[in-house]
């Protein structure tokens, strides 16, 4: 912010004014980016110097060499699973982890449950942490596993063998085919 602008302007000319006037705008201008700075340091979506003192609070071992998004993500997660847990529960926080469609299915009599990944293809990202942070929400006396979509010979049989010869196995599996 330059605060000259906002002066009557036979203070143009003035030097003492303006020196004065540029001291303070770059004081404001700094004031102004702290205030910003701190404002984002309440929200866990723009949070970055406080995500520790938030995994604190959820209760979260603090991993500083993890990303930021990957940390806010995490958070969320817990934030999420606080509470009773429910299937949708177990569904919002694996579909935070996977940014696909999942599903839960289960299997009572056994005492256990199954995620299913349907809207992604292959083993999503970042499995190691998803699985840490359902073993966090879930009751203790379930267990639980994942189910991956691939590609099936039945679904890749509409390509000839030229056409599928320019993919590698795991791209046929779970990459995009054109």
């Amino acid at each position: 912010m330059d605060l000259m602008t906002l002066l009557p302007s036979y203070y143009a000319e003035n030097t003492t004014m303006g020196e004065l006037q540029n001291i303070l705008s770059t004081d404001i201008n700094i004031l102004a980016a702290n205030f910003d700075e701190t404002i984002d340091q309440c929200f866990i979506e723009t949070a970055t110097a406080l995500l520790s003192r938030y995994e604190s609070i959820y209760g979260l071992e603090v991993d500083v060499s993890k990303s930021n998004t990957f940390r806010r993500e995490r958070i969320k997660a817990k934030i999420r699973g606080i509470g009773t847990v429910t299937k949708q529960m177990i569904v919002d926080v694996a579909k935070a982890y996977s940014n696909g469609e999942v599903e839960v299915i289960e299997d009572n009599s056994n005492y256990r449950f199954t995620v299913k990944f349907v809207g992604t293809l292959g083993i999503p990202c970042n499995m190691a942490d998803l699985t840490l942070t359902i073993e966090e929400i879930k009751p203790a006396h379930l267990s639980f596993d994942f189910e991956y979509i691939y590609r099936t010979h039945q679904v890749l049989s509409v390509y000839t063998h030229e056409q599928l010869s320019a993919y590698t196995h795991s791209q046929l599996r779970e990459g995009v085919i054109t």
